[in-house]
């Protein structure tokens, strides 16, 4: 009870200064390892991010190379799991990689699941297709023509117990055409060729139906409120945001109103500004200067005061 008490009156986050902050967030500027320090174990609810992937080419907002990327992310996992409360989850979004010179697929980010499951329970995995993506790598698909192209990234749903909070009503779906019908109708309750029995339960409107564990929307957004200030102020674009449906999914299915939720490599801060709209706490770390300042006219249409750019 004392080391509870020491907590909550130590805060988060509290004596450093944020880059900025909002009703319900602060984000900060500088290394994650060094600012997540500062956080208390066994205090945030929620790690949702998408860190820079283990790439054979260099990007701009840099990332390590897919041979060494274990041992450059585990430091950051070793955090991740002393400040998650002990119903918390990490889910991380991570894309693929090809080996170098060759037509076949890097197994990093398959090599890092496993180590990350020696420390974190693998909750669920959820496949992110998207359909619309470029053909790469252009060698071996558009070239030689010898592959299609790679469409698809992971998101993995880590939690530090067996028993992560977690409620999918949260995240029911909208009822199909045929459902809708079905409930209207009704339906024959029987033993189907597959052999699940389908009983007068199957009948019960639950107002949605349970997601499946895959995503099909596009990858990013395309003429935001953020893509226009950037444009105005001539401030650098994020080149590798994801959409801001995918933390919003985690944020609404793993967390409630209040709750705390964390990205460690916030980039243009989607996370932040999905955990603002759904009333959660937030705070968002970024190594890259340009990239927070650009993030904070994610925040505009809901604070009208920012610090100035």
């Amino acid at each position: 009870m004392a080391s509870k008490l020491k907590m909550e009156k130590r805060g988060i986050m509290q004596g450093v200064k944020p880059y900025y902050q909002t009703e319900l967030g602060k984000a900060f500027l500088g290394d994650t390892l060094e600012l997540i320090k500062n956080i208390p174990d066994n205090s945030v609810d929620l790690i949702v991010t998408s860190p820079p992937y283990g790439l054979q080419d260099k990007k701009e907002y840099g990332n390590a190379d897919a041979d060494v990327y274990i041992k450059w992310f585990m430091p950051f996992a070793n955090e991740f799991h002393r400040i998650l409360k002990p119903e918390g989850s990490f889910v991380l979004n991570i894309g693929g990689s090809w080996e170098k010179g060759r037509a076949t697929r890097s197994l990093y980010h398959f090599e890092l699941l496993i180590e990350l499951c020696k420390k974190f329970y693998l909750a669920e995995e959820f496949v992110w297709a998207k359909p619309a993506t470029l053909p790469s790598p252009a060698m071996w698909v558009t070239v030689k023509r010898i592959r299609v192209k790679d469409a698809v990234e992971y998101v993995w749903w880590l939690s530090k117990t067996p028993d992560p909070k977690a409620n999918n009503r949260n995240v029911l779906q909208p009822y199909s055409d045929a459902m809708k019908s079905l409930l209207k109708n009704g339906y024959k309750a029987k033993l189907r060729p597959s052999g699940h029995n389908v009983s007068n339960k199957f009948m019960k409107n639950n107002e949605g139906s349970i997601p499946p564990n895959f995503f099909t929307f596009g990858s990013q957004e395309s003429n935001s409120h953020y893509i226009q200030k950037c444009k105005e102020y001539n401030v650098k674009i994020h080149p590798a945001r994801y959409p801001s449906r995918l933390p919003e999914f985690f944020i609404k299915f793993l967390t409630d109103k209040g709750d705390v939720v964390l990205d460690p490599f916030a980039g243009s801060n989607v996370t932040g500004e999905a955990a603002e709209i759904n009333g959660r706490k937030w705070l968002a770390f970024e190594l890259m200067e340009e990239y927070l300042k650009g993030s904070k006219f994610r925040f505009d249409l809901k604070q009208k005061k920012l610090n100035s750019l």
